[in-house]
């Protein structure tokens, strides 16, 4: 039950940043562009088989931050060029 809750919340979380997203990329391309290349590659590595000498998980916990780096990038943008 504990590890459904923890999907849903990250289902919710997970929505909430493309929602913001979207809206807040528009007149960012090139942020918009790295963070679709970014989700693209999570994607790739939660579907690559586990282990590989701790390598893939270091990779995707890098890329996870490199999606929460872009996404504050964003929002630092949104905030002080308008």
């Amino acid at each position: 039950m504990k590890r459904l809750f923890v999907l849903v919340l990250a289902i919710a979380l997970a929505a909430f940043y493309a929602g913001t997203l979207t809206v807040s990329a528009e007149n960012q391309p090139h942020m918009r562009a790295a963070m679709e290349h970014l989700q693209a590659a999570k994607a790739e590595l939660e579907k690559a088989e586990a282990d590989k000498g701790g390598h893939r998980e270091a990779a995707l916990k890098a890329t996870n931050e490199a999606i929460g780096h872009v996404h504050e990038g964003i929002e630092f943008a949104n905030k002080h060029h308008h």
